[in-house]
């Protein structure tokens, strides 16, 4: 009674239109929604986060609280934590595009955080009949405020210690893709706060001690991980949205990775985890979903977008009572309306300037260069504007440049200075390494900075994000263990997920206790890490595959907040012959601005000396026959000036891959004047021969042939005769 009584003693006021969201003022907070169709508004207030709480609903007037589009109040007397949600009645014609539902509440879309989903299931919010399904699921009759996540205001207080975002140059970087929970939720991580922001904390010595310049994470926008409804036929129990690839709020952090669980705590520790990686030189690059929301196709719930203006969020079919699809999630988000536009920008901008990130990969990016009739456009304004955005102008800014409806911009993504997920680095080096024939070609091509995807519209090597592997597909481990995915245990009766993995397993599926097994499995993985770290571009390595992280085989593991997808850090022992490969490559890379460098290869370098910036060989040290070259080649690299901006010398490289299942011997071509051939690394050798550490790289028995060993890389550097 008492908590009715505050409620009712707070004074709604007329309010301002912008900024959207909820906005704290020196006497309380202003809330401002967007809704164009809607004939009335509700704004709903909280007394706690309770499902039962006590709540009052202020409906606000079309004349005091509309200016346009826009929906707002002030509530006098509410402070920081305090909680809302909005409803909206209007027209439910779905097949012209209407569907507001007074029955739903619903969450502002530029909610900063949210409470538990504890109480949200989704089946039971639909609240549907079971004898009604012909009809649309977004309509019922039952109302939901007490399972509804409920909107935090937040402060945006917050003692950042001076902190900016670190913004490094992407050929300097090495990003390392991980997921915020997955990282420290086993019981090997020992972390006092596992499976949380705080946990990532604790791990920042690992990931000093590997080397590596950003964490890009899996979606920490806020998303329903209870949505699934498959079961895990082995053990019965019910899976779960693990990746997060299905938003429900785009500014707000996830609050189930907070190990405070206060509503609105979240906020401060994403920010306090920013702060202390950026502390320790590492960078956080967020992947984003703008792609499609949790809110699904025709049949899907009503919580938040599609109940204030369903037609301007999303691209409806010719008959508006559908979706087009072009997500493969039932709903694709009209990112290039004007209002949508405005959202999507003054989000990244918040994550940037408040949240201090320093770059976004976007997810199914493809989709933003969509009209709003779903065409793909040749100047996509959402595209254009984030990339010229000022704010953004030291942002990184990768594309996943494709999407589920059969765009592929991979070497063409729109925008400008956008950098590329480069799938077509992953196919070519896994061929190569598996055996194929005729792949030679495409790995020197790739070796180079995958000039036939990134010169022609004047981009740069570093626009090229190499990877071998990543949260979609095999761990690298389970790349050389497994010709097929296994699948079985997402429930899905092993029909999703990828069949064209290049993988393969080198004499049995899956586990083996045959050393000569083991350790061909170990080298090859050595050869995609050597490959990717020597290559032009900007290498990104998937978390977990230093320690040899397996999903046993499953390469969809999007469902599995368990074992599967936990990392078990105690491979870090068991496979430390691996990570201390790893860890050595990254180092020698970041070395070296041979492999770093701001252009394409351009041949003769006549302004500084008379050898070409690279030279291809093949084994017998002649050049190549690019259309008859077998599993071997050689190059030399030339590290004169290869650092423009520090005007400086790197070495000169002589690097021999021979990808075939015999040794090899590599002829040599000259060091250069004064200097001599030392091997750095040959993954072929034990370790610590395989990676060798500055000054003690090893002289060679003969300046004139190498004997590569089979499947191996071999990494020559030049030094000065002593």
């Amino acid at each position: 009674m008492e908590s009715q009584t505050a409620l009712s003693r707070l004074i709604a006021q007329t309010g301002k239109a912008l900024p959207l969201g909820a906005t704290i003022t020196d006497t309380g907070v202003n809330f401002a929604v967007f809704s164009r169709s809607a004939e009335s508004v509700t704004l709903i207030l909280f007394e706690s986060a309770e499902p039962d709480s006590a709540s009052i609903e202020i409906k606000l007037d079309k004349k005091k609280n509309r200016t346009g589009d826009m929906w707002h109040c002030h509530v006098q007397g509410l402070g920081p934590g305090a909680l809302y949600l909005f409803r909206a009645d209007g027209p439910y014609i779905p097949e012209k595009g209407q569907r507001f539902n007074p029955h739903k509440t619903l969450i502002d879309p530029y909610a900063k955080a949210l409470t538990s989903f504890a109480h949200w299931d989704i089946e039971r919010c639909l609240g549907y009949n079971p004898g009604e399904a012909s009809t649309d699921l977004s309509y019922s009759y039952k109302d939901d405020i007490n399972t509804q996540p409920r909107c935090v205001v937040v402060s945006d207080d917050f003692d950042w210690q001076g902190d900016r975002p670190l913004n490094y140059p992407l050929r300097f970087s090495v990003l390392y893709e991980t997921h915020v929970r997955g990282l420290t939720r086993h019981s090997s991580a020992g972390v006092e706060h596992p499976g949380t922001y705080k946990g990532v904390i604790e791990k920042i010595p690992y990931f000093k001690d590997l080397g590596v310049t950003s964490l890009e994470f899996l979606p920490i926008q806020e998303f329903n991980e209870r949505e699934v409804t498959l079961v895990n036929p082995r053990t019965g129990e019910r899976l779960v949205n693990y990746w997060g690839y299905s938003t429900v709020a785009f500014f707000a952090p996830k609050g189930s990775y907070a190990s405070n669980p206060a509503p609105g705590a979240q906020v401060a520790e994403f920010k306090e985890m920013v702060r202390e990686l950026h502390k320790a030189g590492i960078e956080v690059i967020l992947d984003v979903v703008f792609n499609h929301t949790a809110e699904g196709n025709e049949r899907g719930p009503t919580f938040s977008f599609r109940g204030f203006e369903n037609e301007i969020y999303y691209i409806l079919d010719e008959n508006k009572r559908y979706y087009k699809n072009f997500s493969g999630c039932g709903n694709t988000v009209n990112c290039n309306h004007p209002v949508v536009r405005n959202m999507i920008h003054e989000c990244l901008r918040y994550w940037v300037v408040d949240m201090h990130v320093d770059g976004f990969r976007f997810d199914l990016g493809s989709i933003l260069g969509r009209d709003e009739q779903g065409h793909l456009m040749e100047n996509p304004p959402v595209l254009r504007r984030i990339a010229e955005d000022p704010i953004l102008s030291s942002t990184k800014l990768i594309a996943e440049a494709w999407d589920a409806g059969g765009a592929y911009q991979v070497g063409w993504f729109p925008g400008g200075r956008w950098a590329e997920w480069n799938d077509r680095f992953r196919d070519d080096l896994r061929r190569f390494w598996r055996g194929d024939e005729r792949q030679t070609r495409h790995l020197a091509t790739r070796l180079a900075g995958s000039s036939d995807l990134y010169l022609r519209d004047g981009r740069k090597p570093f626009h090229s994000i190499n990877f071998i592997t990543s949260h979609d597909g095999f761990t690298l481990r389970d790349l050389v263990s497994y010709e097929r995915k296994h699948n079985d245990e997402n429930g899905e009766q092993n029909r999703d997920g990828s069949d064209w993995n290049n993988s393969a397993n080198y004499g049995i599926e899956g586990c083996s206790t045959n050393p000569a097994i083991r350790n061909l499995r170990v080298r090859m993985a050595k050869n995609f890490i050597a490959t990717m770290m020597i290559s032009q571009g900007t290498p990104m390595l998937l978390g977990g595959d230093e320690i040899g992280r397996t999903q046993n085989g499953n390469n969809n593991a999007y469902c599995q907040d368990n074992e599967t997808s936990w990392y078990d850090w105690s491979l870090r022992e068991t496979n430390a012959e691996l990570y201390r490969f790893v860890r050595e490559m990254i180092a020698f890379r970041r070395r070296h601005p041979c492999f770093m460098r701001p252009e394409f290869y351009t041949g003769w370098d006549g302004n500084y000396n008379a050898i070409p910036d690279i030279t291809w060989f093949n084994a017998e040290g002649e050049s190549p026959d690019w259309d008859n070259l077998g599993p071997c080649l050689a190059l030399r690299m030339d590290g004169s000036r290869a650092e423009t901006l520090a005007d400086r010398d790197d070495n000169d490289f002589f690097i021999m891959i021979n990808g075939g299942p015999t040794p090899v011997a590599f002829a040599l071509c000259d060091a250069p004047d004064g200097k001599k051939w030392v091997r750095a690394v040959d993954t072929a050798r034990p370790t610590p021969d395989d990676i060798l550490r500055p000054g003690a790289e090893q002289p060679l028995s003969s300046p004139e042939f190498y004997m590569t060993g089979t499947r191996s890389v071999v990494i020559l550097i030049s030094r000065l005769l002593y």
